[in-house]
């Protein structure tokens, strides 16, 4: 339960440094997003999710 709570922390950690530090290049992605198909918006979902997984199994795997 404290990975979980770690990743969330870190998560938001990320997410108010690109509102801090460049909030007009996330306001620009925000209009992107908005106006991308929702099949496109899904495929780039899973692939980051996939991603996650991945980096996630490898960090487990060889370095604890």
């Amino acid at each position: 339960m404290s990975d979980f709570l770690t990743a969330l922390a870190l998560v938001a950690v990320i997410e108010g440094l690109v509102l801090a530090l460049a909030p007009l290049r996330y306001q620009d992605l925000l209009q992107t997003l908005s106006e991308m198909p929702l099949t496109r918006k899904r495929t780039i979902g899973l692939i980051i999710v996939a991603f996650g997984v991945v980096m996630l199994w490898a960090v487990r795997a060889f370095v604890a």
